[in-house]
């Protein structure tokens, strides 16, 4: 199966994978390239019965950095061509205006060339004292703004930067103001566990509210309930179908795979990803928390013994939760381990966790940014450019959104 999803510029060095058919699938499906910095040879040297990536060429390294694909077509994957040819959309853009903020400028930049514009002209500064400047260097008046912005880390700076900007709009006249927040920082904090407790994510949504959006489009959110803390239209875009096309490309026998949730509380989402991966069996952690980001894994619910098994998740922080159940995954017998979820955040000491020879494979999108110091071997980042950009074309022309992951 040949890899046509993001096809790079004539300037980039980069090969992006081609891969066979799976029998993940009861029907055919295309994988989404990675960013192009996984050495799979590497990758695949903690199992000695290791899944080969179908990779025809090794990634390209310069001075020890990897390249990064320039992205220029427009472009589907397969799961979203369908939910195109229902209903076209227009793909009128004289009144519709892209924004960066600081917090992920290379998403940005893919989301508009899958669209075709140009990211508009925005200024902004921090002063001395930390304060943030923003100022629009082109006309709003009366246009569609999308400001595309993760409230990732550091969060409180990227939150302000974000609202800032929603706020210079709102006075330049604009239309309308869609906040895309690619992760949504304070998710997590989405009711009281006890007493006295804040419930941080609604407070968040107020603040986004109250500063002038008008619309918000949000990647895996935390938990389901948190669409309900905005009083305007949210546009919740799950990520899954784009880890599912990556996975559709190893040669894994459905026969082989089980799906793990990391906990109780991820049990859904892992529900969902199994059906989809050919109604695979479902294995559950559970798990007992005694603090903030600590972690202690009690036993394991469902047979993983000579599997290989897929841990889902909607985010990685410390990893504490993931490395300790991969631990319980090889004591039950689990051939090989592989970590799928959409935000990597990777707050020390994730790093040391991921790459300590536990996972076959940690697999995440760019929804945040991954800076260069935490590649490790294993790791693979998927973009999720395209199913942004489709999204925001479709908001754009009034089309259904749900219908892409139908």
């Amino acid at each position: 199966m040949a890899s046509s999803l993001l096809q790079p510029s004539p300037s980039s060095t980069m090969s992006f994978a081609s891969s066979t058919s799976s029998s993940l699938f009861t029907a055919t499906s295309h994988a989404l390239p990675t960013l192009g910095f996984v050495d799979c040879s590497r990758t695949r040297t903690l199992a000695s019965n290791g899944v080969k990536c179908d990779m025809s060429e090794p990634s390209n390294f310069v001075n020890g950095k990897p390249i990064v694909p320039v992205l220029n077509e427009q472009t589907l994957p397969k799961f979203m061509e369908s939910a195109r040819k229902e209903k076209a959309v227009s793909r009128n853009g004289n009144r519709l205006k892209l924004f960066s903020g600081t917090a992920n400028p290379a998403l940005s930049q893919e989301i508009a060339r899958y669209m075709g514009l140009e990211l508009g002209k925005i200024s902004i500064k921090r002063f001395a004292d930390g304060e943030i400047y923003v100022q629009l260097q082109e006309s709003v008046r009366g246009c569609n703004v999308y400001l595309i912005q993760p409230t990732s880390p550091p969060a409180n700076e990227n939150l302000m930067e974000l609202q800032v900007m929603i706020d210079a709009c709102r006075r330049a006249s604009a239309k309308n103001i869609t906040a895309v927040i690619p992760y949504f920082g304070y998710a997590r904090a989405d009711r009281k566990t006890q007493g006295r407790e804040s419930i941080a994510a609604k407070l968040v949504a107020n603040l986004i509210t109250k500063a002038g959006a008008d619309r918000v489009l949000a990647c895996d959110l935390h938990s389901g309930q948190a669409m309900g803390y905005f009083d305007i239209p949210v546009d919740h875009v799950r990520c899954q179908p784009v880890i599912l096309d990556y996975l559709a490309s190893k040669t894994i026998s459905s026969n082989d795979l089980v799906v793990v949730s990391p906990d109780v509380g991820g049990v859904a989402r892992a529900r969902a990803f199994a059906k989809k991966l050919s109604d695979a069996p479902l294995a559950i952690v559970d798990k007992r928390r005694h603090g903030h980001n600590v972690a202690e894994v009690m036993n394991l619910i469902g047979d993983v013994k000579g599997k290989v098994a897929v841990m889902v998740d909607d985010m990685i922080d410390t990893a504490g939760t993931i490395a300790k159940g991969a631990a319980l995954l090889h004591e039950e017998g689990a051939r090989e381990v592989y970590a799928c979820c959409t935000h990597g955040v990777f707050s020390p000491p994730a790093i040391e966790r991921l790459s300590s020879g536990l996972f076959q494979e940690v697999i995440i999108t760019n929804t945040i940014p991954v800076p260069e110091k935490n590649y490790f071997p294993q790791l693979t980042i998927l973009t999720v450019a395209n199913l942004l950009g489709e999204t925001i074309w479709r908001i754009h022309d009034d089309s259904s959104v749900s219908s892409i992951f139908q």
